[in-house]
């Protein structure tokens, strides 16, 4: 397993909904922890690299509603 550990930053405050998809997240195999800061705008996703890559970690996330502020490249 090799663990990798991203940090985003959100386009607004989460709400309830946003932490009940947070929960959701858990059931998708390879992520091992989503983690929101207590002031609910940035987001901590653990997952297993060998099962996911970064890009269907953020498309998971993304199908869940949460509004990730995504950088893409240049």
């Amino acid at each position: 397993m090799t663990k990798v550990t991203l940090h985003y930053d959100l386009t607004r405050s989460l709400t309830d909904d946003d932490y009940t998809n947070i929960a959701a997240l858990h059931s998708t195999y390879g992520i091992a922890r989503v983690l929101a800061d207590p002031s609910g705008s940035k987001l901590t996703v653990d997952y297993d690299a060998s099962r996911l890559g970064k890009m269907q970690v953020e498309s998971v996330i993304a199908r869940h509603g949460l509004p990730l502020a995504v950088k893409l490249p240049a």
